[in-house]
């Protein structure tokens, strides 16, 4: 193969920046006000959207002096480990960023977070910019408890262009095609696909696609509902022994499990000709577009959706990702930070300027009435893959560590990482899961 050399050290250095600035759990903005008990504080994450989040606090912080916000960012692994803790505590921030799902009930059930329905009921304007299918995900039981704060982020394929041309192949539509293409880039000396392990998380996106390929979204919602035996499906044992087949033949980098995905670790071997695809969420592609710019720009990453398993009985169009991330409101905010922080959800969140800087990242907002802004992209293709995968799927599920309890979605990555390294059967991991049925 013939490397990019200029493209290779460029990534490296920018791999390199980003893993140093992600050594720490957690940073404060240069301009972000002192704390008080008067201001609401906003915990975020790191990666794709920070800027955007950044800006947006600080010219509202410019323009509201008397509802300033203090605002916070950690990186992924670490900030869901910090966040449980500290609203367990009675200490989470006024702005708690989340996903839905088993982990937003969660809160629900404990009476953390607030019910917004009156702030949308005196201002319906708010509701009628999102999605609904999006908007829905921060509904519990019929009441709202969070709303959208970015971008639709239906998981896919990547592919580096150069890499599949320089092969001769194309990308695959089917998983024995994907399969048929592990010798080949292993041959070339190039990994089939990269993986940021260490992290766990990103296993979560190969289970349930291929659960959902295997056997629809049907499968999912039975342990969703705490069925009995749910986790023993035959989808969810197909699943697991591909997953095996698939690290058997060497299709993942080596070292895999050592890799961690707050250091951008796993989309530099992607960009960095070393490995030639990577399955992971629609914020990959901001990131890729702020660490290897050279990499988007001179259009050598790919997009497809995740293969069809032949026989099985999911629609390939369903996708899995995250449809939005969302803002909770601490229901231990006082009244002083409430007011400040509705304020924002109405005027500051999903603004034009919010709105046009997520398009220009390369996101897909969860909002209404931007398929010009979309077409207008230097991102077009992009941009309109993802809002065309979310807006046709006949099912979007919900990244599965979020949907379920925090008890069985740590379970669960917990027994996963150790069907990836070969340490216990899929007949093993759904015993283990079964007994978290319900928990």
């Amino acid at each position: 193969m013939n490397m990019r050399t200029t493209k290779t050290l460029t990534a490296s250095a920018a791999a390199l920046a980003l893993g140093l600035t992600l050594a720490a759990c957690g940073s404060s903005g240069p301009s972000d006000p002192a704390a008080d008990s008067d201001s609401p504080s906003m915990w975020a994450l790191t990666g794709s959207s920070e800027d955007i989040f950044r800006s947006s606090v600080e010219t509202w912080n410019e323009e509201n002096p008397d509802n300033l916000i203090n605002q916070e960012f950690f990186a992924n692994d670490a900030y869901k480990t910090k966040v449980r803790t500290a609203i367990g505590a009675g200490e989470g921030p006024t702005f708690i960023y989340g996903w839905g799902g088993g982990v937003l009930e969660s809160y629900v059930d404990a009476g953390h977070v607030a019910d917004l329905d009156e702030f949308l009921a005196e201002n319906p304007e708010v509701k009628e910019r999102y999605i609904p299918s999006v908007f829905e995900n921060g509904v519990i039981d019929g009441k709202t408890y969070a709303l959208p704060n970015n971008n639709m982020q239906p998981v896919v394929l990547y592919y580096n262009k150069e890499i599949f041309d320089e092969i001769g192949v194309e990308p695959p539509a089917t998983w024995d095609e994907l399969m048929a293409l592990v010798p080949k880039f292993n041959d070339a000396g190039i990994a089939p696909l990269s993986l940021a392990g260490q992290s766990k998380w990103p296993n979560l996106m190969w289970l349930s696609y291929l659960v959902d390929r295997i056997g629809g979204p049907e499968v999912f919602k039975a342990i969703l509902d705490g069925e009995e035996g749910a986790w023993s499906h035959p989808a969810v044992i197909e699943a697991l022994t591909k997953i095996q087949e698939l690290v058997d033949a060497g299709g993942f980098v080596n070292g895999f499990s050592s890799i961690a995905a707050d250091a951008g670790a796993d989309s530099a071997l992607l960009y960095t000709d070393k490995a030639a695809m990577m399955l992971h969420g629609g914020w990959a592609y901001q990131n890729l577009k702020n660490d290897a710019p050279e990499f988007v720009e001179s259009e050598s990453v790919g997009f497809v959706p995740f293969p069809a398993v032949e026989g099985g009985a999911g629609d390939p169009a369903n996708v899995v990702g995250n449809p939005a991330n969302m803002w909770s409101i601490s229901s231990k905010a006082s009244d002083a930070q409430m007011e400040s922080a509705l304020k924002y959800l109405k005027e500051g969140l999903f603004s034009d300027e919010y709105t046009q800087a997520m398009i220009d990242s390369g996101a897909v907002p969860a909002v209404n009435g931007i398929e010009d802004q979309l077409a207008a992209s230097d991102d077009k293709d992009f941009v309109e893959f993802i809002y065309g995968l979310a807006q046709d799927a006949p099912s979007f599920q919900l990244s599965w560590d979020q949907a379920l309890s925090p008890a069985q979605g740590d379970a669960m990555l917990a027994n996963l990482d150790q069907i990836f390294i070969g340490a216990i059967t899929p007949e093993q991991f759904a015993e283990n899961m079964n007994a978290t049925l319900g928990k």
